[in-house]
């Protein structure tokens, strides 16, 4: 059995977090190492998919629920509903947390990677 992961224990109240926003499938909050002006995440309520490839290949609904609702929370978090949406898919590619999730960035970015 393995080990829930951060954003499953967060889920179940284990770890405490403010939760932006969340629809039956995904949820939002703020990263806690924010690396832009706006820095939130987006995260599916399932731990069944380790990286974007996964969740594209298993549930492509899933994946545009993702990317629409990172829509939604830019034009509730910025003046101007622009961001960046970033998957990080490996560890070699900066990715820590092995649950798919979208980094949404917006508001004078600078150009470190992101990681999570």
């Amino acid at each position: 059995m393995t080990e829930p992961t951060i954003f499953t224990r967060i889920l179940d109240g284990k770890i405490p977090a403010e939760i932006l926003g969340e629809t039956d499938r995904v949820f939002a909050l703020r990263d806690i190492a924010p690396q832009a002006p706006v820095h939130l995440l987006v995260v599916p309520k399932t731990a069944e998919y380790r990286d974007v490839v996964e969740v594209a290949e298993g549930d492509p609904a899933l994946l545009a629920e993702m990317i629409a609702f990172a829509g939604e929370l830019a034009k509730a978090h910025t003046e101007d509903g622009e961001f960046r949406l970033v998957f990080n898919t490996g560890a070699n590619a900066g990715q820590t947390i092995f649950h798919v999730h979208a980094h949404v960035l917006a508001g004078g970015l600078n150009e470190k990677s992101v990681s999570a």
